[in-house]
């Protein structure tokens, strides 16, 4: 379902082997949108949990929402919307760590002296060359460029609105970018494009190994050589894009989602892993002197929100031409929906007006999700001045789709909500004006980066971002 929804051109793949395959919790933190791996849950997080889903059981918002108690079904007491957490929790830390290892050496690296910066640097065209003569990279340096330019013109087609932030990139971080957002493209599409009804595991065992000969300078084709020069110049891990190919697996696999946990590790894997990929490369602010960690929690908080959001929006489509409900089960059985009714339309009373118990249960999904939203603006802000206009794009111009979504009444069965592209364009001065603003650390210290603190939910989207632009829309 979600990530890079407009189809990329077939000739993508053409050429390559899986063209022709056959067919064969606990809250944490005060966030109860988002797992940890938390078995126990510390008093403090559980009273925030508690008392957040008070205020919505109790504001009248949510008539008909069930909250049973930990044990005694009491449906006055709520309980947290996770049970223990699992699955994409567990995933994302793991490559959170991997991620923020790599990077701190990278950085440590950079802060040493010129010859250690010329030394990696030699080390960098010594690999290539060596690769070169082995039959691993044979791109010369105009053959790169030529592979780069192509990945920025598939850009340009379909995320025009994030390329264009990317103007303002230096050129190697633009390159950079494009080649990640055309491996995410292209892996996409391996479920979602004219392709899909011939893809099983096995072709996905087959790219995950063309992922690790990328990581080993031993591109396929001129998009895998960019993606392959590009891991060499940036502090970028495996993990996230083999946690991508696991999300595509999830497709292959899974229609239902029986909670928020199992939908959260959904995100995770096909969303929140392009944040992983992207902010290495878009950089840190040199003024922020703080922690990797909060910054890359936003990165990995816009993507998830995004996909959020992408779901939402896309949910009659889903129903009708998939059969898919990419919701959690359990919170359409609290609000006393029941998934046959989601996969007939018959919420939809008549064009924009939806059953109550829908209304109900899209301003639960869109609370949560601007609450995610909210948590990624801190780390939006601690990146590179040069890096932040697309990625402010993207956060704007989503929050919008909720926006339209309202707007249409909650109704996601006959209606598409979208952002018209006047207003698109409208968007961009103020996410460049926001961009542009000196970094300003929380408190005036820049040790006191903004982290994972509770926000605001009611605060009011295209794109990879650090999640960002048209996003792959799985």
């Amino acid at each position: 379902m979600h990530g890079l929804h407009t189809a990329a051109p077939t000739s993508m793949l053409a050429g390559s082997p899986l063209a022709s395959t056959t067919p064969q919790h606990w809250v944490c933190g005060g966030h109860p949108w988002r797992p940890t791996v938390s078995k126990r849950p510390p008093k403090k997080c559980l009273a925030r949990a508690s008392a957040t889903l008070h205020k919505l059981a109790g504001s009248g918002q949510y008539a008909g929402a069930v909250w049973p108690g930990p044990s005694s079904g009491d449906p006055t007491t709520p309980t947290p919307l996770h049970g223990s957490c699992t699955g994409g929790a567990e995933a994302e830390e793991h490559a959170l760590r991997l991620q923020l290892e790599l990077h701190d050496h990278f950085m440590n690296e950079q802060a040493g002296s010129p010859q250690t910066r010329s030394g990696r640097a030699r080390r960098v065209m010594e690999g290539a060359a060596a690769d070169s003569a082995r039959g691993g990279f044979p791109w010369s340096a105009e053959g790169l460029l030529e592979a780069y330019r192509r990945c920025g013109v598939v850009t340009a087609e379909h995320a025009k609105t994030f390329y264009l932030g990317t103007q303002l990139m230096t050129p190697e971080k633009a390159r950079a970018i494009w080649a990640i957002y055309v491996w995410c493209r292209r892996t996409d599409e391996l479920v979602d494009g004219p392709n899909a009804s011939r893809i099983n595991p096995a072709a996905l065992d087959r790219w995950e190994e063309r992922l690790e000969a990328i990581f080993e300078n031993k591109p396929y084709d001129a998009f895998d050589a960019a993606l392959a020069d590009t891991v060499q110049r940036f502090p970028l891990h495996i993990q996230p894009f083999r946690d991508m190919i696991g999300g595509m697996r999830m497709d292959l696999e899974k229609s239902r989602y029986e909670t928020y946990d199992e939908l959260y590790d959904y995100c995770y894997r096909v969303a929140g892993t392009v944040g992983l990929m992207s902010a290495p490369v878009m950089g840190i602010d040199t003024q922020y002197k703080g922690p990797l960690d909060p910054v890359y929690r936003a990165a990995l908080s816009l993507g998830t929100a995004n996909q959020l959001t992408n779901i939402l929006r896309d949910v009659g489509e889903d129903a009708q031409q998939r059969s898919r409900v990419y919701l959690p089960l359990d919170e359409l059985a609290r609000f006393g929906i029941s998934p046959g009714e989601v996969l007939e339309g018959t919420l939809a009373r008549a064009p924009g007006q939806v059953d109550p118990r829908w209304a109900a249960f899209m301003r639960f999904q869109i609370e949560r999700t601007r609450a995610v939203f909210s948590e990624a603006e801190g780390g939006i802000r601690q990146l590179s001045r040069d890096a932040r206009w697309p990625v402010w794009s993207a956060l704007i111009l989503y929050r919008q789709i909720l926006d339209a979504i309202e707007a249409n009444g909650y109704d996601n069965f006959t209606r598409r909500a979208y952002v018209p592209k006047w207003r698109k364009l409208a968007t961009l001065p103020s996410a460049l004006v926001l961009a542009q603003a000196p970094w300003v650390a929380q408190g005036g210290r820049g040790e006191d980066a903004p982290g994972r603190q509770p926000a605001a939910a009611g605060s009011g989207g295209d794109a990879p971002a650090l999640g960002g632009g048209e996003q792959p829309q799985r």
